[in-house]
């Protein structure tokens, strides 16, 4: 049950007749931040002044009064300038958990007002092994399309996998002058990653060799013009400001030069790379002509391309196994090549798209540049691709709302994608990027090795199931808290618990920001982890299972809650919000709304756990009723888990 939801709606009817914006007002009835002001507080009486013409205080009084709230609330106080606090009832929060509890759903009904959603996530290049950039996308992706789907929606979720762009050329041009036979033989998928880091790299020194002796000259230009300033007459004020800007340029210039040297050192470095370098000029323009030949069907280059893309296909899908991922459909950049023809050639006679020096764009207001969706050259570019998706999704799944789970980086990108759609008439669906920040190590940068390769996320996955072995599965955890489990009971849990570890830390943390992967804190039994959480679930079996009593949705009639303690009542309200959390994680599409909720909940666990004995309770029907609130708290932390593609163990 929507416990705030019902609130509201009794509010909406007592202000219906009396002032012009109900609906507007009632979301100002929020849970209260102070316990001490109740469970929840209505900030109505105070925005309402100016158009009764009353005190604030008058308004609230004669809100309450028109109120029918006696079979929820404690009666209502009027606090302050003209706050209304709401405490609810005992035995109300007692019925309602009780419902809840014995509810497959917990009590929550499925949406009124059905939306369709496809959800754009995870969407690795193939070709090359899935790594640590690539874990925001997918579990947030994934949850979302989780919690959308519980709470009634169409979800269609939709991996749009990188299997046409320029990366191939590179793949193709090093496979057919890098490739290491036997190596491809054994292990395709590593070798194409590794001929793709080499031509990556070599393009790297080509592109940054040349540009060197600039930026060395801009540097030393900008520390000879510290150096003058140092020595100059001005005054102290002018002074100490033009010193502020000439170091503020050294650092410019010397990161700069920085970035330049990290790509010419591995190579520079190494006199079999530079051997290679030479021996293939212009490698950037030989790559980029493999990728046109593959887009034009020669018979060579698509070969490849067909050899290289199940390989790849098959490693990516077995991490989505390991991360119990599912999407219902899986189309590459290839799938909608066919259609870009047709819609560019649609854009122009429409007089939507236009050539400009050689090129066709769309023009959209507010923007400098324009989109173009297709070059001099006549190649398309990712856009062309994305407004082709947009044209197919729209065609064929009718959706309400397109949730694009990319990096924040590609905010522009989509800022102009998503105007294009619109001026091409897409405009009765939500176009949405869900945006997320980086990966970081402990050194505050992007999460790389020590030799500064991206980190495969199999191997992340392989680290934190060990981890949470070393953690959860520790003999002298394990044998003061009496457990004896097989190694299989232990490999089991360790897998969940890792795989769970990796999903929550990325959800944990608001989407937009950015976060320091730890494996250690990740699978810490302590704090706010998906470790912690899934132990207090497990808790809640044990405590069951020591009372000897079967506790279930069918019988659950028959331990009725009684709530006495005020740790009972606080966990009850709790578990009664849990819809509130599901809910407020589509407001802004925010997976860690939940996981605020849950970590909450399972530390409000603890509490009850410490203050309210079950199994030596001093009667039995207050034992029986706390084995009723360990029931649904077990219950909800698991779906909640369920909801973010977390697992749970029985015994831990």
């Amino acid at each position: 049950m929507q416990i705030l939801s019902l609130i509201r709606e009794r509010f909406e009817s007592a202000l219906n007749g009396w002032v012009k914006n109900p609906l507007e007002h009632v979301q100002r009835i929020t849970p209260a931040r102070d316990p001490q002001h109740g469970d929840y507080q209505a900030n109505i009486a105070m925005p309402l002044k100016a158009e009764l013409g009353k005190a604030p205080q008058a308004i609230a009084a004669e809100l309450v009064a028109k109120l029918k709230l006696d079979d929820i609330c404690e009666p209502l106080e009027v606090a302050g300038p003209g706050f209304i606090n709401l405490r609810l009832r005992n035995d109300f929060l007692a019925r309602q958990l009780e419902q809840s509890a014995r509810a497959e759903r917990l009590g929550i009904e499925p949406a009124t007002q059905v939306k369709t959603f496809v959800i754009d996530y995870s969407a690795p290049n193939v070709a090359k092994p899935m790594h640590v950039g690539h874990i925001r996308s997918t579990v947030i992706g994934d949850a979302l399309a989780r919690i959308l789907r519980f709470l009634g929606h169409r979800v269609i979720a939709d991996n749009h996998l990188g299997d046409w762009g320029t990366q191939f050329g590179m793949i193709i041009y090093g496979y057919k002058n890098f490739v290491d036979p036997s190596a491809f033989q054994s292990t395709p998928v590593p070798e194409l990653s590794r001929l793709y880091r080499l031509v990556q790299t070599l393009i790297g020194y080509q592109e940054s060799l040349p540009k060197l002796p600039f930026a060395e000259k801009k540097l030393a230009e900008a520390q000879a013009a510290l150096v003058a300033l140092e020595t100059s007459k001005l005054d102290e004020k002018q002074k100490a400001k033009e010193l502020k800007a000439a170091k503020k340029s050294i650092d410019s210039a010397q990161e700069g030069l920085d970035s330049l040297n990290a790509k010419v050192s591995p190579v520079a470095s190494n006199p079999e790379l530079v051997e290679l370098s030479k021996a293939h000029e212009q490698l950037e323009k030989r790559c980029q002509l493999e990728t046109v030949k593959l887009h034009e069907g020669d018979a060579e280059n698509l070969a490849l391309w067909n050899q290289f893309l199940p390989l790849s296909i098959q490693e990516i899908e077995a991490v989505y196994r390991r991360l119990d991922i599912k999407f219902d459909h899986t189309y590459g950049e290839s799938f909608y090549h066919p259609m870009l023809e047709g819609l560019v050639q649609s854009l122009v006679d429409q007089g939507l798209a236009v050539t400009s020096e050689g090129a066709i764009c769309i023009f959209l207001e507010g923007f400098d540049a324009p989109m173009i969706i297709r070059k001099s050259d006549g190649a398309f570019l990712y856009a062309t691709t994305d407004l082709a998706t947009i044209e197919y999704r729209m065609k064929h799944f009718q959706p309400d709302a397109i949730l694009y789970v990319v990096d924040f980086r590609q905010s522009d990108h989509f800022q102009k994608l998503f105007a294009a759609a619109r001026a091409i008439g897409y405009s009765n669906v939500q176009l949405n990027h869900v945006s997320f920040g980086t990966v970081l190590g402990p050194d505050g940068k992007p999460f790389k090795t020590r030799s500064g390769t991206v980190l495969g996320l199999e191997y992340l996955l392989d680290e934190a199931v060990e981890r949470a072995y070393q953690a959860v599965c520790d003999p002298d955890r394990l044998m003061k808290a009496g457990l004896d489990f097989t190694e299989d009971d232990k490999r089991e849990i360790a897998n969940i618990v890792g795989h769970g570890a990796i999903k929550y830390a990325d959800l944990s943390h608001n989407r937009t920001s950015d976060y320091e992967f730890n494996i250690d804190k990740m699978v810490s039994l302590e704090g706010n982890t998906a470790t912690y959480i899934q132990y207090m679930y497990a808790r809640t079996g044990s405590i069951i299972r020591r009372s000897e009593m079967e506790v279930n949705d069918a019988n659950l009639h028959e331990f009725p809650i009684q709530i006495q303690q005020q740790a009972e009542r606080d966990l009850a309200l709790n578990l009664l919000q849990f819809e509130d959390a599901l809910h407020q994680v589509t407001v802004e599409y925010l997976p860690n709304m939940l996981t605020v909720y849950l970590y909450g909940l399972a530390k409000q666990f603890a509490t009850f756990f410490e203050e309210c004995p079950v199994l030596k309770a001093e009667d039995q029907a207050t034992k029986r009723s706390r084995l009723a609130i360990c029931y649904a708290t077990g219950k909800v932390l698991r779906q909640g888990l369920e909801l973010l593609g977390i697992g749970v163990v029985p015994r831990m």
